[in-house]
């Protein structure tokens, strides 16, 4: 498979890793947006938040629960963002479902 996500996961491209598990890896943006920005992934591959089922959606669930760990040892407080873009107009580039959290500055609504 060549996705970018999935050799990083497999350990093929290195990455600033903050959290790993049977079911996710978190690592920091390489072009952080905020001064905390960091991603948040499947293990599974899985191409975007439009091929979530009810089959392997309990992860998207375990995902959020560690961005909530993860927001709290940074010291983000109860303010931060999470992004997932799907498709390409939306800004998707990589063709992995995908997390970013981003905090530590003031986001504005809407995105552009």
């Amino acid at each position: 498979m060549d996705c970018l996500f999935c050799k990083i996961i497999a350990g093929e491209i290195p990455s600033n890793k903050i959290y790993e598990d049977e079911q996710c890896y978190a690592f920091y943006d390489i072009d952080p947006q905020a001064p905390v920005h960091f991603l948040v992934i499947p293990k599974e591959h899985i191409t975007g938040a439009n091929k979530i089922t009810e089959k392997n959606s309990a992860v998207v669930g375990h995902i959020y629960a560690v961005i909530a760990k993860i927001t709290k040892e940074l010291g983000t407080g109860d303010d931060y963002r999470v992004v997932s873009n799907c498709g390409k107009m939306a800004g998707q580039t990589v063709g992995h479902l995908h997390f970013h959290v981003l905090a530590k500055r003031n986001l504005a609504w809407p995105p552009g």
